[in-house]
């Protein structure tokens, strides 16, 4: 009996993906509520826990559902490309909580502070590309909730580094600062510099198996940004069978716009698309070099893929 009682207990406190529009259950909305308000009492620092609920019936509440990476994989247009469904409440900007220690230290209760306020039948989202590659991470995210559902999204791991030198390149040119060439971080004594932070980003291999210690394989989907990119709607879809949302995005949500080059959106007649920082000319390479950064990840790859069980057309 106590082994029943204690199970029961356990699947009431997991928090559960909340189905597309279920039938108003008001009695199970306030027991999901008290469980929150538990859990945030139980792990704040500070016993200083205020319900943050809306006149309306919206309340600010721990996200169902996290993009962890991967940096310049594509996580704004996908979460941009979410934000299209009415279920999906999303956060505006980046939190780094499980990343950062000093917003780690504010506890929970500061973490749900950061949340859009949404309905209880929407799904609450944040992304911070760089949680998929951050070591404490993982583990951190299974302590505050075991079920929750992950998103991440790739891309060919030498278009990735390329991008990546690229963000930095014009972080520092808009604030007026020289920036070395990327010849300069890619080769180290006339070889591949293996140890350039962005080339070890794009080693997901690496940093899928520390996510695989906490989390099965089935609560992680895997979105493929280079598809995104030249055909976002049926990884769109993708995304709603797999956080079990209603289909309500479709292709006509998506338009190809010559002048940028990429797909952008269409919501109610109102057409946008992603800052103009996104889609930016990769810097020139020399052709060998980057064949050497094709070989370099070739084994890396097929690790990953085993991994996973599953294959990317990547070079």
């Amino acid at each position: 009996m106590a082994g029943f009682l204690l199970g029961a207990v356990l699947l009431i406190v997991q928090p559960q993906i909340v189905p597309s529009r279920p039938a108003i259950n008001t009695k199970a909305e306030t027991s999901s509520q008290s469980v929150q308000r538990d859990l945030l009492k139980k792990t704040s620092p500070r016993n200083d826990f205020k319900e943050n609920i809306h006149s309306n019936g919206s309340c600010q509440q721990l996200p169902h559902t996290i993009i962890i990476g991967v940096r310049k994989g594509g996580t704004r247009a996908l979460l941009e490309m979410l934000s299209l469904h009415p279920d999906i409440a999303a956060a505006e900007n980046e939190v780094h909580f499980f990343d950062w220690e000093d917003h780690y230290r504010n506890g929970l209760q500061w973490y749900i502070n950061q949340m859009p306020f949404s309905y209880p039948h929407q799904i609450t989202m944040e992304k911070t590309p760089a949680y998929f590659t951050s070591p404490k991470v993982p583990e951190r995210v299974y302590n505050m909730n075991q079920s929750m559902r992950l998103l991440l999204i790739l891309r060919d791991p030498s278009e990735r580094v390329l991008s990546d030198y690229t963000q930095v390149f014009y972080n520092h040119m808009q604030k007026h600062k020289p920036y070395p060439s990327i010849e300069q971080f890619l080769v180290k004594d006339g070889e591949l510099n293996v140890d350039y932070k962005a080339i070890n980003r794009s080693l997901y291999y690496v940093h899928m198996q520390n996510w695989l210690k906490y989390f099965p394989l089935d609560h992680i989907h895997i979105v493929d940004g280079d598809k995104l990119i030249k055909d976002p709607f049926p990884e769109i879809e993708k995304v709603e069978r797999f956080l079990k949302l209603s289909p309500q995005i479709n292709a006509s949500n998506f338009y190809f716009n010559k002048t940028k080059g990429f797909y952008c959106l269409r919501d109610s007649g109102r057409e946008r698309c992603l800052h103009e920082s996104k889609g930016r000319a990769h810097p020139q390479i020399d052709t060998r070099l980057l064949e050497k950064l094709h070989e370099y990840f070739h084994e890396p790859n097929k690790k990953f893929f085993d991994l996973v069980d599953r294959t990317f057309d990547w070079h």
